[in-house]
């Protein structure tokens, strides 16, 4: 028998916002005690199918529930939408949704290499026919101070990588996002891409990556991925400020060494290369004491609350950092 008890980083349903017609509680149960192996380990919820493979979902995803429950609540899907971060399109919040609908997705392939005993490349749209995908809802935290509960479609980014069989030596995951000036307009001109340097990358240290709660999503409330939000596979990684959420990847490399990462590399005195959502030190221009929670209604509903350490995840992650200083590595 799968018995699931509620972890502390689990939200009560009226800490987060609104989303009607998304999720029943029926569903989330039935994925729950389908011997997936998710209890236990911060999901606010999950509901996994198997795609057959001859469905490369070229069409687009349906993960949505029959019976929808209006009592399980998120961020809503035009906010997520289009509020976001992809300077590869433009630095204000709207501009990714507004510059990036021309992206071309298909065909798309992802490129793993480096230390493992079996590299190569697969088409991510294929993939997404072969590989069991989940749908796991996320509290997600940006370093700007403001937060969102969503719904993400996806998998372990760990059980992907062990297909390429990772050597012994690897130590870290590097990322990479595509680079295509004449897509990405913030790629042409640094002064609209934010300043960095790109191609974006990005890195976990191995242990992370292939802790379960980090998963490479390739959706967005049920639905398939949006080019503003990175598509056609991006990473989510909840206990970490947003900005290590690499969008749009194309290539991924086991290393020994911590590789460079884009935000850490532009300025290094305000992004450190671990980035965990720590309420207790404080971006050098602003608090992350507390934080601004994305809702429905207008910037006046909008709900400041207490920054979570690890996000809330700290139950499930916190043992990875054990006897390091998170002052020191933030």
């Amino acid at each position: 028998m799968l018995i699931k008890t509620r972890s502390r980083s689990d939200l009560a349903e009226n800490e987060v916002t609104p989303e009607p017609a998304y999720l029943s509680r029926r569903s989330v149960i039935k994925g729950l005690g389908a011997g997936v192996g998710l209890a236990g380990i911060g999901l606010l919820g999950a509901n996994t199918r198997a795609l057959a493979a001859d469905q490369a979902p070229r069409k687009p995803l349906d993960f949505r529930p029959q019976k929808p429950a209006p009592d399980l609540v998120l961020t809503p899907d035009e906010k997520v939408t289009n509020h976001n971060n992809f300077y590869e399109f433009g630095t204000g919040k709207t501009d990714p949704a507004q510059n990036s609908q021309g992206l071309k997705t298909e065909p798309w392939t992802l490129t793993v290499e480096g230390e493992v005993e079996k590299p190569g490349t697969v088409d991510v749209w294929k993939l997404m026919g072969e590989i069991g995908l989940e749908e796991r809802i996320y509290r997600m935290r940006c370093v700007e101070a403001w937060s969102m509960v969503i719904p993400w479609v996806g998998f372990e980014l760990g059980r992907f990588l062990k297909r390429f069989a990772p050597t012994s030596r690897a130590k870290y995951v590097a990322f990479e996002t595509l680079y295509d000036p004449e897509q990405m307009p913030g790629q042409r001109n640094r002064f609209v891409g934010g300043g960095i340097d790109y191609p974006y990358v990005e890195g976990l240290r191995i242990d992370e990556a292939m802790h379960p709660l980090t998963i490479l999503s390739v959706g967005l409330y049920g639905k398939t991925l949006p080019p503003q939000n990175g598509a056609p596979i991006r990473l989510v990684v909840p206990w970490k400020y947003g900005f290590k959420g690499i969008k749009s990847i194309v290539k991924i490399r086991l290393v020994e060494e911590m590789p460079p990462t884009s935000w850490n590399r532009l300025l290094p005195n305000e992004y450190g290369f671990y980035a965990n959502v720590n309420p207790a030190v404080d971006h050098p221009r602003w608090s992350q004491a507390t934080e601004r929670f994305i809702g429905p209604g207008g910037i006046f509903s909008v709900k400041r609350q207490a920054t979570l350490p690890f996000n809330g995840y700290g139950e499930e992650v916190a043992s990875l950092y054990r006897n390091m200083d998170l002052r020191k590595y933030y």
